[in-house]
């Protein structure tokens, strides 16, 4: 038996890539498969965005860029903070990545020592722990109740902060949950991290998926103090179909991100140069392609809440953000069994709650056709009937 990497040897394989996979096994022989288990929108990129890339392709840009990322995108990315979030970067404190993931992964790599503690509010994205994991630090999971919306409430915070936390992560829009954080809440644990020293890594890839009346904010964006703390991440993969593209970039301290870019120097090197191209074509266009996504979206949001709630036994909160739906499962026994049951059962793919420390749950993600998800929730539906 070969000796592993003690670090590596205790992550855990990806629940959603793991259904994803077999629901396309299942395709493959034939079979109608309802897919509610993939964490990417169904639409396609926008042609302006192909056409940016087919150009830097016959143009000849298919050399290396810097290791953080070609000099305009990083530029246009600091407009794009500055425009949406009110926060000011220079083109020095951005790390473009592969993917948001591959962002996330860095800067917890950096900022987290082996034995530092790392809060995690549950329900979380599952690749969270596994990265903390990998940097020999400590996930530590902090509860959250569904009475609350899924939110952590300021004195859960408090209460998690030891003398050895170093990172709170954030994500807002949630994956899974939907959930968003106002302003007044963001404040909350803002001045509870800056009291204690703690480091913010704020998801923000769902940023532009927000169906609800508040507007979105930036964690970073409340006082020079958390500012100083956060690392914010986001990208192109859910706002604009880009998921295959692989750009998410993160902004924070030139500190740290001086060593985010060390780091990816000896491992990734720069991102696709050709995507980097698409990239900059999406964060430079108007929004239109994003606002009808978001529109459909949210049609799809309010069809599946309506389908679930004639079916009875399972339930959810209804979320302000991403493309998901989490719901109550639990009467029907361990989550993954239940997910198994369902894809073998009646051929619909969602993904269990207990990758996302929420045992009992289960994800239904409505980035698919509204004549898929009237099929999908009537065949979960029948199956439920037939548990009776």
């Amino acid at each position: 038996m070969v000796k592993i990497n003690s670090r590596i040897a205790q992550v855990v394989g990806s629940t959603t890539l793991a259904i994803t996979a077999r629901a396309k096994e299942l395709k493959e022989q034939g079979k109608d498969v309802v897919n509610f288990a993939a964490g990417e929108p169904d639409f396609d990129t926008p042609d302006n965005i192909k056409e940016a890339a087919v150009k830097a392709i016959n143009s000849g840009f298919t050399k290396y860029t810097p290791s953080s990322g070609a000099e305009d995108l990083r530029v246009a990315i600091c407009s794009k903070f500055k425009r949406d979030n009110g926060l000011e970067y220079k083109p020095g404190q951005i790390v473009v990545g592969c993917g948001a993931k591959h962002s996330i992964f860095n800067a917890v790599m950096v900022l987290a020592d082996v034995g530092e503690e790392v809060i995690i509010p549950t329900p979380y994205w599952v690749s969270y722990p596994e990265m903390v994991k990998v940097a020999g630090a400590v996930p530590v999971f902090l509860q959250t109740r569904r009475e609350n919306g899924f939110k952590m409430m300021p004195g859960e915070l408090a209460a998690a902060v030891t003398p050895r936390t170093k990172i709170l992560i954030l994500n807002s829009p949630s994956n899974p949950t939907g959930m968003v954080y106002s302003r007044k809440e963001l404040s909350q644990i803002a001045d509870i991290c800056v009291k204690n020293g703690i480091y913010v890594i704020s998801d923000e890839i769902y940023e532009k998926l927000l169906y609800c009346d508040e507007p979105f904010v930036s964690i970073a964006s409340l006082g020079k103090e958390i500012f100083d703390r956060t690392i914010t991440i986001n990208g192109v993969s859910k706002a604009y179909a880009m998921t295959g593209w692989r750009i998410g970039y993160a902004a924070g301290p030139a500190e740290i991100m001086g060593h985010m870019k060390n780091l990816q120097d000896h491992s990734t090197s720069n991102p696709c140069s050709i995507s980097q191209k698409a990239a900059l074509a999406a964060l430079n266009a108007p929004e239109d392609a994003i606002v009808a996504m978001r529109k459909e979206f949210k049609a799809r949001r309010d069809l599946m809440m309506s389908l679930v709630d004639g079916i009875g036994q399972i339930s959810y909160i209804k979320p302000d953000g991403a493309f998901y739906l989490f719901c109550d499962f639990s009467r029907f026994g361990l989550c993954a069994a239940t997910a198994k049951r369902i894809l073998d059962d009646v051929n619909v793919a969602v993904i269990p709650g207990d990758g996302f420390g929420a045992e009992g749950y289960i994800r239904l993600t409505f980035s698919t056709s509204q004549e898929r998800i009237k099929e999908g929730i009537s065949r979960i539906k029948a199956w439920i009937g037939a548990q009776a």
